[in-house]
């Protein structure tokens, strides 16, 4: 491949990118120190007329109605129920959004907590696939760029004969301080 062929996909895919790239590196840096974002809670009691089914389309089809009830949209995320010694709850995440449906010791009362998310806790979100498929697929994007960015620079880097040794001592770095780091953890 031509050098300024490889330069031009380089500096379109890194321009392309830089935005979601930004998002993922901050919010993954600030993560792992526990900077994570808030949540704006509001709790809904729930008189029931028969106490909650413990199946997880049922739950989640109620949740819907209760929900839309409220005018409140659903979340991107996918639901699940987390169950805990004796007890369960039904969750759904999403980007935005997170709702937690529990029971309570009266089992004609139920609680749904609607959490809403903090603009950075949104970011968050997306970063742990909290998001709907269009961001997903937006992801995979970012992940197939980052890796032509990566084989872009190496192909450049190998055409320079000056640039070989550098290169190669870089490569021969990053998988030692790799593996190091992965033995270490």
């Amino acid at each position: 491949m031509q050098r300024t062929t490889l330069m031009k996909t380089h500096i379109v895919l890194a321009a392309f990118i830089l935005p979601v790239a930004l998002m993922y590196f901050v919010s993954g840096a600030l993560y792992t120190w526990g900077v994570k974002g808030g949540y704006e809670n509001t709790d809904y009691e729930l008189t029931l007329t028969e106490p909650l089914q413990t199946e997880q389309a049922i739950l989640h089809d109620f949740v819907v109605a209760q929900l839309t009830e409220r005018d409140i949209a659903v979340p991107s995320g996918h639901s699940k129920i987390k169950k805990g010694g004796t007890s369960y709850k039904f969750e759904w995440t999403g980007s935005a959004l997170d709702v937690v449906l529990s029971p309570t010791f009266d089992p004609l009362k139920a609680k749904l907590t609607v959490k809403k998310t903090s603009a950075y806790r949104q970011l968050v979100q997306l970063h742990k696939a909290k998001g709907g498929t269009p961001f997903k697929v937006y992801a995979v994007v970012l992940v197939v760029s980052l890796l032509l960015l990566l084989l872009s620079g190496v192909m450049m880097a190998w055409q320079l004969p000056k640039y070989r040794p550098l290169l190669f001592t870089s490569l021969g770095a990053g998988v030692v301080v790799f593996a190091a780091m992965v033995m270490l953890s």
